[in-house]
């Protein structure tokens, strides 16, 4: 049997990836599986998805933690708890980055034969958004031998093809024909140490009425309103937004809508985005009535 783990963000397609691959593998004879695990984010957060493939009928159901191949979809994801953990020591690695696979460290004891593609430029170039799943299944393709070429693109012009129609389907192959090419295959040597982040998981007593948290600290951990006090979740952004104030009529409408508490009110009422929390999500462009508010594609530390 061979286990397969996709990491990815909310919106990159983790979940539509792991489907076509087992999708491609049943059509040239496997049996096959596939499913997610989303944690409690939204768009931008980290996801997995697990695809299993075997000649026989698969009764296994948990999730894998020993796989044959790793597909790294987002290259902040390092910054987390090695995703390439538990890795077979033949197993082999995929991942969405411009930097080839000698200059990779994926953690300590990770010694794997590894392809490295651009997928975002690929995707955004191909289908004018960064949604890299197609391109990175083109990429598994060229690094691991089992589902060949032919069978994932034909999988991902019907499943694609037939959810957002054939020129969909059609380009989604083209982005995954394009990683296919670009794709550079090499060795990548592990000697980064993660270490586990501590971890404050409150008791029923501990959580007060509302289940609102206020600022505080427990076990070295600060915590704070809503989740991300400790997580710096604008590095997951795609795209910045540009705040023009001098057509703000402040009316409040993207303070109060933003998921993640990062637009900040000012004592007079204008904005500031605090761009270590803004996940370029756009709620608050979208709500502006006056257009005060434009989303720059990429991932901006500033205005400018």
């Amino acid at each position: 049997m061979y286990e397969i783990r996709f990491h990815g963000r909310g919106g990159q397609g983790a979940v539509m990836a792991a489907q076509t691959l087992a999708d491609a593998a049943v059509r040239i004879g496997f049996q096959a599986q596939a499913f997610p695990y989303f944690g409690a984010e939204r768009r931008g957060a980290p996801v997995e998805a697990y695809a299993r493939i075997d000649t026989a009928k698969i009764r296994t159901k948990s999730q894998v933690y020993r796989p044959h191949l790793v597909v790294i979809m987002d290259a902040s994801l390092l910054e987390l708890e090695g995703p390439a953990s538990g890795l077979r020591p033949d197993g082999k690695v995929v991942m969405n980055v411009a930097q080839r696979p000698e200059e990779l460290d994926l953690g300590a004891g990770v010694d794997a034969e590894c392809g490295t593609v651009d997928a975002s430029s690929i995707a955004l170039e191909t289908l004018k958004m960064p949604v890299v799943n197609t391109a990175m299944l083109g990429a598994v393709a060229k690094v691991w031998n089992v589902v060949p070429l032919d069978a994932i693109l034909e999988a991902i012009e019907d499943r694609f093809g037939g959810k957002l129609g054939r020129r969909a389907g059609m380009l989604n192959a083209e982005a995954a024909r394009r990683a296919y090419e670009a794709t550079v295959v090499g060795r990548t040597q592990g000697k980064r140490e993660y270490v586990q982040p501590k971890r404050w998981l409150p008791v029923w007593d501990e959580i007060p009425i509302g289940v609102s948290l206020r600022k505080t600290a427990h076990v070295e951990e600060e915590v704070g309103p809503a989740t991300t006090y400790q997580h710096h979740t604008g590095r997951w952004k795609w795209s910045t937004p540009l705040y023009k104030k001098d057509k703000c009529i402040r009316c409040l409408r993207c303070w109060w809508s933003c998921p993640d508490a990062a637009i900040v009110r000012q004592d007079d009422d204008y904005m500031r985005w605090d761009l270590e929390y803004c996940k370029g999500c756009g709620i608050c462009a979208d709500i502006c009535p006056v257009e005060a508010i434009d989303m720059l594609q990429g991932a901006r530390g500033t205005w400018q």
